[in-house]
Parts: C-alpha cells; sequence; structure tokens
C-alpha cells in the first residue's frame, strides 16, 4: 500500500483546466488498477494532493437543481463568473478568489475502503485547522462540510464537501472560505440548503488570514489522520 501522496500547489487556475487534470490522474490510478487486476500486476498506485484557486466560478454536482442559481447567463458574464454542471455528488457551490480548494485524488485500497469515512476525514481535516485558531468548527447532520453554531439560528456554512469515487479512487473535495468575498454566495442557493448562511475565516476572526499557513495546517491534519507521507 502505497502512502505518499503527491503535493501539487496549481495556484489560480481556471476550474474547466484542473478539472480535466483532475480527470488525467484519476484515469491514471483508475488504468494502473485495471491492468493490476487483469494481468495479476503489482504495481503502485500513486495519490495526489492538489491545492488550488479558482477564478469566480458556480459548479453543480449531479444531485443538483439547477434552480438553485439565481442568475442569467448574462448576469453571470456581468459578474466575471462561469458555470459548470460536474460530476461529483452534492449540488451548488461558488468557488473563488479567498478560498482554498484542495482535491485528493487517493487511491482508498491504500488507506482503507470506506467512503464514509474519508468524509468524515476530510471534515476533521478542516475542524482540526479551524481549532487552531480558536473557532469551533461541527458537522451537521445529513449535510457534508464544516459549520459554525448547528442548531441555533446563527448556523452557518464554513467549509463544502463534494466527492467523486469509483473503484475507489477519489477526486473533487473540500472548499474552505478564508478570505472569500462571501457576497457571491448571494446568487446560488448554497448546496441546495435554503435558509443557511455562510462564513468565512476572515470574518469569523475579523481580520485577513494567511492562507500558505492555513494551507500547511490542513496538510498536517490530512497526513495524521490518513497516516499519509505528503511529499
Amino acid at each position: 500500500m502505497n502512502k505518499k501522496v503527491q503535493l501539487q500547489d496549481l495556484g489560480n487556475k481556471d476550474y474547466k483546466e484542473t478539472w480535466d487534470y483532475q480527470e488525467e490522474l484519476f484515469k491514471e490510478i483508475v488504468d494502473i488498477k485495471v491492468r493490476n487486476r487483469r494481468e495479476e500486476a503489482n504495481l503502485e498506485t500513486p495519490n495526489y494532493f492538489l491545492y488550488v484557486e479558482h477564478p469566480h466560478v458556480y459548479t453543480l454536482g449531479k444531485s443538483g437543481d439547477m434552480s438553485n442559481l439565481l442568475l442569467s447567463e448574462k448576469q453571470l458574464e456581468a459578474k466575471g463568473a462561469t458555470f459548470y454542471k460536474i460530476n461529483r455528488g452534492g449540488d451548488i457551490t461558488y468557488h473563488g478568489p479567498g478560498q482554498i480548494v484542495g482535491y485528493p485524488i487517493l487511491d482508498l485500497e491504500n488507506f482503507f475502503t470506506d467512503i464514509h469515512k474519508y468524509l468524515r476525514l476530510l471534515e476533521e481535516s478542516i475542524i482540526l485547522t479551524l481549532a487552531e485558531y480558536g473557532l469551533h468548527g461541527t458537522r451537521s447532520d445529513g449535510e457534508t462540510g464544516v459549520w459554525f453554531d448547528v442548531g441555533t439560528p446563527f448556523a452557518r456554512k464554513i467549509c463544502a464537501l463534494g466527492v467523486r469515487a469509483s473503484r475507489w479512487v477519489t477526486m473533487h473535495g473540500f472548499a474552505l472560505n478564508v478570505n472569500a468575498d462571501l457576497g457571491y454566495f448571494d446568487n446560488i442557493i448554497p448546496c441546495g440548503i435554503k435558509g443557511k448562511a455562510v462564513t468565512s475565516m476572515h470574518v469569523e476572526l475579523g481580520k485577513i488570514v494567511n492562507e500558505k499557513e492555513v494551507k500547511e495546517k490542513i496538510l498536517k491534519h490530512f497526513q495524521n489522520l490518513f497516516e499519509a507521507e505528503v511529499i
């Protein structure tokens, strides 16, 4: 089992280009697994962790409802945003500057074969990172992601999760609002959940947050929880 995870920070990169790149890496891993089964080969499968920041974009998951996008094509253009229907789970979400997006492309057979556990450990990586800033993130029953003040009228989401998995290989991932412009969330019903607010670290802390530092903390917790070695 290969527990090494190759880290790539793609910087600011177009959503579609990044999605295509994820698909390439995903296919590479799946192809090795198919070959291993067919030929009884014993080739090691690689794992990747992509960090990226996207220009303004809205993405709709497989189970999503188009009516949760509250903008017309012209309005999207006016806001300098793009829109894609994609192959992850979940409904609609927003990505943009000031948000840390992480795409772990893992062969879970190198770690454990449990998608539920995978999602919970991704959430835990974020919860532990937020705790280092004195922020108390929690889960919300039946809703993926990380939230504050669940069960109160002030419930708000700080991190969205949406993944795809096939043959135990994962893609897509999480989006943590660090210094994001939350105004862009006003143009959607985030994750299809009405009446729930979104927030970001800079709003909660009242100051701009060092994104490089946050990335390092997420990786530290990811490594520990997955018993991985990020290289």
